[in-house]
């Protein structure tokens, strides 16, 4: 995805070696890494000016499990961590969720259950997206 958006920006590859303070082979070896340290990737969103964090981000708001455990509602509360809501939807997510939908490869059921979307808000997206 980074090579990818480096090309989309016309980013020339010396502005990225300047940039990372690095040669063009290390430029490259990033672009075909499995993973890279949350530093690298930041300086990535900067220069290329994209958030590739949400993809992680997303895929925790979709499959992370809900918590029944009251000693983890209680954790948070007194937390000192920054809590991030749960329920902060990207329009990706939601057009994602309503062309399942569509398609008929999930049931609002199915979609409620798996991806532990409130019932009230699914059919907020139906009504609030219906073409």
């Amino acid at each position: 995805m980074i090579s990818k958006r480096a090309l989309e920006c016309n980013i020339d590859l010396s502005r990225l070696c300047n940039f990372f303070n690095c040669s063009s082979q290390d430029i490259l070896n990033m672009y075909d890494a499995k993973s890279l340290d949350c530093e690298i990737l930041l300086k990535w969103c900067k220069i290329l000016e994209y958030d590739f964090f949400r993809f992680y981000s997303q895929n925790l708001i979709l499959y992370s499990p809900v918590s029944a455990d009251h000693k983890a509602k209680k954790a948070k509360e007194h937390s000192e961590m920054p809590y991030f809501r749960k329920n902060i939807y990207t329009r990706e997510v939601i057009d994602f969720m309503l062309e399942m939908l569509e398609k008929g490869e999930k049931t609002k059921r199915q979609i409620i259950e798996e991806y532990n979307i409130p019932k009230t808000t699914l059919h907020k997206w139906i009504v609030k997206n219906r073409k």
